[in-house]
């Protein structure tokens, strides 16, 4: 089978397309011929700086979408043919796959494989953040730091449905701005002074609820925004700026709460738990109507231009990988 491999970290140039063998399913796993592979940042900087990475060569890819092949010994609710989901350690830029049947789910109905590629990773990230870490309270405001991307573009929407008064969202280019405004934010900030802008829309209040996934100097204003008894949620570094940190002088005056997510954190430290998450999000996309939309699709062979695409921070949506027709 064909499979993205990475031999060195680097550039996007050391994604390279191999035959190698079909991986079996061991137990409690399900093998899935992989119809569309999601693309992430955490990809991006696996593949630049070995983050999450366990030795080399690798195949990235941490969610895919597509049919059962063949399942693992224990296993069960699985069987041939039946289009699933899944989110991985690694392995998705591949025609098959191997996923542990706790971490592979069915695809809700009403949905094709495209769309439920978009899954796996964003719209549970994007519930958790909103109804388990961060804690939203109908006739609460939210700011979301990068609105246009796959994890914002849910965001905004998850915000909404939860009963969020005001949601906010700051993106790094007017074009964005423009897109970010067709999935549930009421205004989108673009620029460094995002801040500033923030506090003329709330008469200087600021808001209830940061989600961030930058870090950096855009963390710390995000954190400085938030209103008497706010929370700030961090799930990303994507600025790979040094860690942050804060003491009770920083946090006390406004009664401020700070907390982080992680999606793969979950998924290794409590398989029922992503389980129980995954299952509740779904459930946004088949029964509310959240899309992910999906704005930019490559062949398998073309996978340095989309982590290119990436890079550069022109993309807006979802990316994915096209591996096979199904």
């Amino acid at each position: 089978m064909r499979a993205v491999v990475v031999e060195q970290f680097g550039a996007p140039e050391v994604l390279t397309l191999r035959e190698v063998p079909v991986p079996r399913p061991g137990p409690g796993q399900v093998l899935i011929d992989t119809a569309y592979a999601g693309i992430n940042f955490a990809e991006i900087k696996a593949r630049s700086i070995g983050y999450r990475v366990t030795g080399l060569p690798f195949v990235p890819g941490l969610e895919v979408s597509g049919l059962v092949r063949a399942i693992g010994a224990g296993v069960t609710g699985f069987r041939p043919g039946q289009p699933v989901a899944a989110l991985l350690d690694t392995g998705g830029y591949a025609e098959s796959v191997v996923a542990d049947a706790a971490r592979t789910f069915p695809v809700p109905a009403g949905l094709d494989l495209r769309d439920a590629a978009t899954l796996p990773s964003v719209l549970p990230t994007a519930y958790a953040l909103v109804h388990r870490a961060g804690r939203l309270r109908a006739g609460e405001t939210v700011l979301v730091q990068g609105a246009a991307g796959g994890v914002g573009t849910a965001l905004g929407q998850v915000a909404r449905l939860a009963g969020a008064a005001r949601v906010y969202g700051v993106v790094s280019h007017p074009d964005k701005a423009k897109y970010a405004l067709g999935f549930g934010y009421d205004e989108v900030f673009t620029g460094a002074d995002f801040d500033e802008q923030l506090a003329r829309a709330t008469g200087g209040r600021g808001v209830d609820l940061l989600l961030d996934p930058v870090g950096g100097d855009t963390w710390r204003r995000g954190v400085a925004s938030l209103a008497r008894y706010g929370r700030a949620v961090s799930y990303g570094n994507a600025g790979d700026a040094e860690p942050w940190s804060a003491g009770f002088a920083d946090l006390a005056p406004k009664a401020l709460s700070v907390s982080a997510f992680s999606i793969l954190g979950l998924a290794a430290a409590d398989p029922q738990g992503l389980r129980d998450l995954t299952e509740a999000a779904f459930g946004l996309a088949a029964a509310d109507g959240v899309r992910l939309p999906v704005t930019a699709e490559f062949p398998l062979e073309q996978a340095p231009e989309a982590h290119r695409l990436v890079e550069s921070r022109r993309s807006t949506g979802k990316l994915l990988l096209r591996v096979s027709g199904h």
